[in-house]
């Protein structure tokens, strides 16, 4: 494959090369990528925004991640964050630094990616900036929705005696950054030993190319369904739920036996010889929805085999409780990411 230098376009024409074939997908979208600023008209909803910051060496390891995928990922966590709060994501920026060892072809499978999670979601990209780096590749996305006003639903307003609800299943990115972290060490000690990734394709996409859970939001639009509070599990279950606890001076119980966990991460978990309810409970990245209903909308859920009830919500007194198999009762504590530790 030829290499194209990025020197050789300048920031201009790199940005012109990456966009030039951008087509405008929501009405909202009144100007996009070309001139000093975008401009959105959401005709008298309200915005919702989120950014994310992913930093090369923190946030993802290129000795694995294929850059299509990297590119897919960056918009997925963000329009996962819109979700959350029962928005619908219409709009991206989207801002990176590079050093000279990636050449303009590198970047344009990393675009790839991007513009396959917006057609994906319905999503425009309308801006955002390229820079320079001398450390590695720096990844900063801005993501836009609209939502009607009575329609928002927060971290702070779960209600004692709500259903805790999550969408998909739980630990299998964990177990895939395990597999892939394992091999790395093995090809840095044996440059010559070809990875063996076990045919653990399930758990290794779940972390490489995760989903934002559209099909949930669009769900609770059919059923008529208003979560009382709703987070993504980006850094973990036991974390997420603290916080909703936290935010909106509650409660809970959680059972073992009502979380949803994949079967191939199930065996994966055997392997490495873990527990996979603490992959489900502590590994982050799943970006599935974890929300509270109210317990009259519970005959709406049955039907969806994507939406497990794992608990209830209660007084803030009695703490957040985990109840294990065997009968046993546990305080629920976070052990999930942790961005700054060292």
């Amino acid at each position: 494959m030829s290499r194209t230098e990025i020197k050789d376009y300048g920031e201009f024409g790199l940005i012109h090369h990456l966009t030039k074939n951008i087509e405008l997908q929501n009405a909202s979208s009144i100007l996009g990528v070309g001139d000093d600023a975008a401009v959105i008209d959401h005709f008298g909803k309200q915005s919702v925004i989120t950014t994310d910051l992913l930093v090369e060496g923190v946030h993802f390891d290129l000795s694995y991640t294929p850059l299509k995928h990297l590119g897919y990922k960056s918009v997925i966590v963000n329009l996962s964050d819109i979700y959350a709060m029962n928005a619908t994501p219409t709009q991206i920026t989207l801002s990176i630094g590079l050093s000279s060892r990636f050449s303009v072809e590198a970047i344009e499978e990393f675009y790839e990616g991007v513009y396959a999670a917006c057609e994906e979601h319905g999503v425009d990209l309308i801006g955002g900036d390229t820079s320079s780096s001398q450390k590695g590749f720096i990844i900063s996305v801005t993501a836009i929705g609209e939502v009607v006003a009575d329609k928002v639903v927060k971290r702070s307003t779960a209600q004692k005696g709500d259903l805790i609800c999550v969408s998909g299943d739980l630990g299998g990115a964990y177990l895939g950054l395990l597999f892939l972290e394992r091999e790395k060490k093995i090809f840095l000690e044996s440059p010559g030993v070809q990875p063996d990734l076990e045919n653990e394709a399930y758990v290794i996409g779940r972390l490489l190319k995760p989903k934002a859970r559209k099909d949930i939001f669009v769900f609770f639009e059919e059923k008529d369904i208003l979560p009382t509070s709703m987070m993504d599990i980006s850094d973990g279950l036991s974390s997420e739920l603290l916080h909703i606890c936290e935010k909106s001076g509650v409660g809970c119980v959680i059972y073992e036996e009502k979380l949803p966990i994949a079967e191939d991460a199930r065996n994966a978990a055997y392997k490495f010889e873990i527990d996979p309810t603490a992959c489900a409970l502590s590994g982050g990245e799943d970006y599935e929805l974890v929300f509270t209903i109210k317990q009259d909308d519970y005959e709406k859920l049955t039907l969806n085999e994507q939406i497990s009830v794992i608990g209830y919500v209660t007084d803030a007194e009695e703490g957040a409780k985990f109840k294990s198999k065997g009968g046993n009762t546990f305080d629920i504590t976070a052990q999930g990411w942790n961005a700054f530790k060292q």
